[in-house]
């Protein structure tokens, strides 16, 4: 079954259009992005008006240097129907080419809701049964041991699923270590990668934004 992770503050309509079309959907308050498709691929979903406003704003940008660092593939979908625009035709398309060529996003525009829901379903499917790109949803059983406590924390970091947790555990022994390990330790594990390295150092070095936390 497809799985799709939601944040709680998108309308309840994608819910039972995604459920619809036979996905298994997780509301929950996400920091990052408004779908998460597997561990590659996020959503950023916007309004027409949002977006111009998180133009004006330079939320956008902001949002997405956050994606790109704990996501490989990043997809804006800016939905509705054309209206008189607060912002002029050149900047918008400005936009549009940033996000494309500086934050390699892929950029599709819908209609309504049950368009957009199509295109994340179809998203969704093509990570999860064509490239196989892992998803996994917490479980909510309690854990019973300290290694599935352990290796439960790393999979809680950005980029970092079941399989990875348990490499990193075993090569560096404990989560002192791992958090202890420098950016080049942990490019020693196999197919671990710059970007994943990366994306583990922000999470333990960045300090907290009481801000961002919503909860």
């Amino acid at each position: 079954m497809i799985k799709i992770l939601m944040d709680d503050r998108e309308d309840n309509a994608f819910q039972n259009e995604l459920e619809e079309l036979g996905a298994k959907v997780e509301v929950k308050r996400l920091t990052l992005g408004d779908f998460i498709c597997s561990e590659r691929t996020v959503i950023e979903r916007k309004t027409r008006s949002d977006f111009e406003s998180s133009i004006l704003d330079k939320r956008i940008f902001h949002q997405l240097t956050n994606l790109k660092e704990n996501f490989e593939n990043i997809i804006v979908i800016i939905e509705g129907t054309s209206n008189e625009s607060r912002i002029d035709r050149r900047a918008l398309l400005g936009a549009y080419t940033s996000l494309i060529t500086n934050f390699h996003a892929g950029v599709f525009f819908t209609k309504n809701i049950e368009s957009t829901a199509e295109l994340i379903h179809a998203i969704a499917k093509h990570e999860q049964l064509s490239v196989k790109s892992p998803f996994q949803i917490k479980s909510k059983r309690k854990t019973h041991n300290l290694s599935q406590i352990q290796r439960s924390i790393l999979e809680s970091f950005p980029m970092v699923g079941s399989k990875l947790a348990k490499t990193l555990l075993e090569e560096f022994k404990n989560l002192e270590n791992i958090i202890n390990s420098k950016e080049e330790d942990l490019l020693k594990i196999d197919k671990l990668g710059k970007k994943k390295a990366k994306a583990i150092r922000n999470t333990i070095e960045n300090d907290y934004d009481s801000e961002e936390d919503h909860l």
